[in-house]
């Protein structure tokens, strides 16, 4: 229950920082951006505070371990893989166009209207 209070006081942390954007109308333009800044922040840290956001926190770090696992392909492999991504679509825009050209012919000569 805690928890979802947290949550909520995060929540309405946020929506103050915005209502201070609006409220903060005719003053400058860093006064607006900094509630709003102090708004998500604050609302982040009681976020972060409670048990789905140390369990998010926990999520991130994990994500970002596994992420540093990965053997990412070479520059040579991107280019070839992009190459042959490239060819792929070429010969099937030419494929589908043979095929709509074809079919359009036939259609003509369906009803009559072919030369």
């Amino acid at each position: 229950m805690l928890d979802k209070l947290k949550i909520v006081v995060a929540l309405l942390l946020v929506v103050a920082g915005v209502a201070g954007f609006y409220y903060f109308s005719e003053s400058a333009a860093i006064i607006r951006v900094s509630t709003v800044l102090a708004g998500l922040a604050l609302g982040f840290v009681v976020f972060w505070m409670s048990e789905p956001g140390k369990q998010f926190s926990l999520y991130a770090q994990e994500s970002v371990a596994e992420t540093k696992k990965v053997v990412w392909p070479t520059r040579k492999e991107t280019l070839q893989a992009t190459a042959i991504v490239f060819a792929f679509v070429v010969v099937m825009a030419l494929f589908l166009w043979l095929v709509d050209a074809s079919l359009l012919w036939a259609v003509k000569k369906l009803i009559g209207r072919g030369e």
